[in-house]
């Protein structure tokens, strides 16, 4: 399969911030969009210009993350990179995402109320499918392939899965998320939803990503942290009652929901923020203790990489070309 790459431009609403997302979706062999088998969502951090080294600053670049990822997901997946919508100087501010933020971006706590990331994360990939699709009919148009609707080549047998990743400040979404889903799924209980079941939206209409903020909490599968980390606490999840409302959430599905955690000595060995690792490691703990009460279907793991080397900011995001998300 081919794939179309590029770079989007989206806002959550009119007039709002503008989202920079990059993706490299799979395309039919018409050269329609393609049904995924997943859609893999990296999440950015903070802008670091300047630094003079190469490698930091085309790691930096979403439109070359979003091939990279790309490259890591195995089977038909599609890969979105998102940037934040704001930033204060170099600072990423995901409050669209995260409403409980600080003007430096910083969570102060992670209110799941109204499912805020979700239903932005939704939003977000709505606004970007039909950008795309209106560029894959002008592509499809100039190359004379004839008069192709710019939809879904077939229908799911089942609704693609999501995959988050959070890349250093981009992990306030990952908690904001992970938040949300053992708040929308001990919600769903009292209201009697079978959380097993997706929404049948999500097998509908030319539908290539989840549609609603249930939709999006429903599909995700994975949660990938990438070396995050803050200058003050709030890097990991380390709520007790969050992570046993996600281990009772799996425990009713049928499905496995994975948690790694990656990271380099940047991060987990830095003298300076000693709380990083503490939540770390306090976050793990919980998911292995929960874990066993699942039968084996949250399966928490951490990864560490380039142990032994001298901290640097170059490792920190070398960590995204040797990522193992697999």
């Amino acid at each position: 399969m081919g794939r179309w790459t590029g770079v989007v431009h989206v806002p959550l609403s009119q007039g709002a911030p503008l989202f920079r997302v990059a993706a490299s979706l799979i395309l039919a062999p018409s050269k329609a969009l393609a049904v995924p088998r997943a859609n893999a969502i990296l999440f950015t951090g903070d802008r670091v210009p300047g630094t003079g080294e190469p490698a930091i600053e085309r790691l930096s670049d979403a439109a070359y993350l979003a091939k990279l990822l790309a490259g890591k997901l195995a089977g038909e997946a599609n890969a979105w990179v998102v940037d934040a919508a704001c930033f204060a100087g170099p600072f990423a501010v995901y409050r669209e995402l995260v409403p409980a933020v600080d003007t430096v971006g910083d969570p102060e706590r992670y209110d799941p109320t109204g499912l805020p990331a979700a239903a932005g994360v939704a939003n977000i990939l709505a606004h970007c499918i039909r950008e795309i699709q209106n560029k894959v009919m002008r592509g499809s148009l100039n190359d004379s392939a004839g008069n192709q609707e710019p939809t879904a080549s077939l229908l799911p047998s089942c609704a693609p899965k999501t995959t988050i990743l959070g890349f250093s400040k981009g992990g306030v979404v990952v908690n904001q998320l992970v938040a949300e889903l053992s708040y929308w799924a001990s919600k769903s209980t009292k209201s009697s939803v079978d959380v097993s079941q997706r929404s049948p939206s999500l097998l509908t209409g030319d539908l290539l990503v989840p549609a609603t903020a249930s939709d999006v909490l429903s599909s995700i599968s994975e949660f990938h942290y990438l070396d995050v980390g803050l200058n003050c606490a709030g890097a990991y999840t380390t709520d007790h009652a969050v992570i046993k409302g996600i281990a009772s959430y799996v425990s009713q599905t049928s499905d496995t929901l994975r948690f790694v955690l990656h990271g380099t000595p940047r991060q987990w060995s830095d003298p300076n923020r000693p709380w990083i690792l503490a939540e770390k490691n306090t976050m793990l703990r919980l998911l292995q203790d929960e874990a066993k009460k699942c039968e084996g279907r949250l399966m928490p793991s951490e990864k560490k990489y380039f142990d032994g080397r001298p901290r640097s900011l170059l490792m920190h995001f070398e960590i995204l070309e040797a990522m193992d998300i697999c």
